[in-house]
């Protein structure tokens, strides 16, 4: 069960993100290329959510706030990967 819940959280913000492209127009215009976003997807999908989220509601805007989520979502994206691995290696 636990596994399941893992696997879940893993991939909501990318279901999000299909989502958001599919039914609504909130992608479009924030990025010169196809290539950040197709990035963002695989890698760092809440933080691509978070910084789409500030261009829309904070006018791309870099104050504390948006920091501050912005450094929240990267420890989302990134802690799974680094400091779980390491304890199960002991």
């Amino acid at each position: 069960m636990p596994c399941l819940m893992v696997l879940f959280a893993l991939f909501v913000p990318r279901v999000v993100i299909v989502l958001l492209w599919l039914f609504s127009h909130w992608f479009s215009g924030i990025f010169n290329i196809a290539l950040w976003p197709v990035l963002g997807f695989i890698f760092l999908p809440t933080t691509l959510l978070w910084y789409t989220a500030v261009q829309h509601w904070f006018g791309g805007q870099w104050t504390l706030w948006p920091v501050v989520g912005i450094v929240v979502a990267l420890l989302i994206d990134l802690s799974p990967a680094s400091g779980r691995r390491r304890a199960y290696g002991r």
